[in-house]
């Protein structure tokens, strides 16, 4: 609720500022209009004025009728001889503009500045004056007479912005109670029925997130599930051999179980390691980046597997290695090279070849380049029916003779969607073994990490 209030405040300081804003700007006009109208005016009763008096003998300009001192009498009358020689003024101990162009003029003296409209007979100058303040003067009480009603009204506009605001945010108001009454279990989305449009694009936003909200503890619920499913025959087999070890006769017989129940346990270990390897990688995908030489890294990850091909006499080597630069998370690449790699290998018969490639490729239209990650080997390979299901977690293909837990393809599959690349599976050369392909966006060596 404090921050719909917050919100209302600021809107209403916005609307009313801006309201002062146009207010001042429209006085600030209307009092340049009175000016020029109220100049226009006396600028035509000074001109009248001298005309009317430049008829007249100085005699008359010596009558009393004539007003000398009065204050409300704003116009100064001064009369000259054609040698300059000032012979009458209305308005004696006055700082006055002295004798100036014949017309209108504006002079500035001590006093202020002075409107003057001079004009010529055949034995005299008339001059007529009128300060300048009397003008202004005019021109500001019209502006204020003008924006008095409006600056009169601003409270009954503030509370009309106020209460205004107040029903336009409504709808979010019972947004905001909607949300907060929800369960944290439910995960259905909101209604958009009757919502400004305003309000609509968060709406669609918060659903947005709750769907993925939903379809992230669904894969965790079935993540959970698998994993307890696929546990449970590991842990069960180990079980089964501790009793036939407990059994056993004679050494020869205690000797068979307790390899099968070593092996048990590495099988078991194995599937640990995959499970947490594959919670972690699942939320990784705003990891840190860093530059690194992806030659480097598939050449570290070939050096650490090489017993293992070894010890099944499988060829592993590289056989194109390009210096590449590539943006990613380190150990995470570095995962994902392995379980490639451990695929292959695992999966490749006694005496086949395992081949890894690093080479930069460049498209010629668009110019983007790309470090492509190719692991082929020598293989039984994977039906073009079953490439895409082996993404899946636990998932084997049918007839699959090495043991495993259905995890490695799954893991590499959630590190290539984190870093946004795709792996395309393939047949490897001469229609036999399996190709595996990973395009990797190419970066300059002097990049930023």
């Amino acid at each position: 609720m404090s921050s719909v209030k917050s919100l209302r405040t600021r809107l209403l300081v916005w609307l009313l500022g801006g309201v002062l804003l146009v207010g001042a700007a429209g006085g600030w006009f209307v009092y340049r209009n009175a000016l020029v109208e109220a100049d226009a005016f006396f600028d035509y009763h000074l001109r009248q004025t001298a005309l009317l008096l430049s008829d007249q003998p100085v005699e008359y300009l010596l009558s009393p009728e004539i007003p000398q001192t009065s204050a409300e009498y704003d116009f100064v009358v001064q009369v000259w001889t054609l040698d300059g020689v000032r012979v009458y003024l209305s308005r004696p101990h006055a700082v006055l503009p002295a004798i100036t162009t014949i017309g209108f003029s504006t002079v500035v003296t001590s006093e202020g500045r002075w409107r003057v409209f001079g004009v010529q007979a055949p034995t005299k100058v008339i001059q007529v004056a009128q300060p300048m303040r009397v003008r202004e003067r005019q021109a500001v009480e019209l502006a204020l007479r003008t924006l008095t009603p409006f600056m009169l009204l601003m409270p009954m506009l503030a509370a009309f912005i106020w209460f205004a605001v107040g029903h336009a945010l409504e709808p979010l108001k019972r947004l905001t109670q909607l949300v907060k009454a929800r369960k944290v279990t439910a995960l259905d989305a909101l209604p958009d029925e009757n919502l400004p449009s305003e309000v609509q694009p968060l709406v669609g936003a918060l659903n947005d997130l709750l769907g993925r909200l939903g379809a992230a503890l669904e894969r965790e619920r079935g993540f959970m599930a698998d994993a307890a499913h696929e546990l449970r025959t590991p842990l069960t087999a180990l079980h089964l051999q501790m009793g036939t070890l407990a059994r056993a006769t004679n050494e020869a017989e205690r000797t068979d179980a307790m390899e099968k129940l070593s092996a048990g346990v590495q099988r078991a270990i194995r599937l640990v390691e995959q499970l947490l390897s594959l919670a972690r990688q699942e939320p990784r995908a705003d990891a840190p980046r860093k530059r690194l030489r992806l030659d480097d890294l598939v050449r570290e990850v070939v050096a650490e597997m090489v017993p293992l091909a070894d010890a099944r006499k499988i060829d592993l080597g590289i056989s194109t290695s390009q210096a590449v630069d590539v943006l990613g998370d380190p150990d995470a690449l570095r995962t994902l090279v392995r379980n490639l790699v451990d695929n292959a290998v695992r999966y490749t018969p006694v005496g086949g070849t395992v081949d890894l490639a690093v080479q930069e490729s460049a498209d010629p239209v668009k110019g983007n380049r790309t470090a492509v990650l190719r692991v082929v080997d020598t293989g039984p390979g994977i039906a073009s029916e079953e490439r895409q299901r082996v993404f899946d977690r636990f998932y084997r293909p049918p007839g699959t003779a090495p043991p495993g837990s259905g995890l490695g393809m799954a893991i590499v599959k959630a590190i290539a969607d984190a870093h946004n690349v795709s792996i395309a599976l393939d047949t490897g050369p001469g229609g036999q073994g399996l190709a595996v392909t990973v395009p990797f966006p190419a970066t300059d060596a002097a990049a930023p990490n």
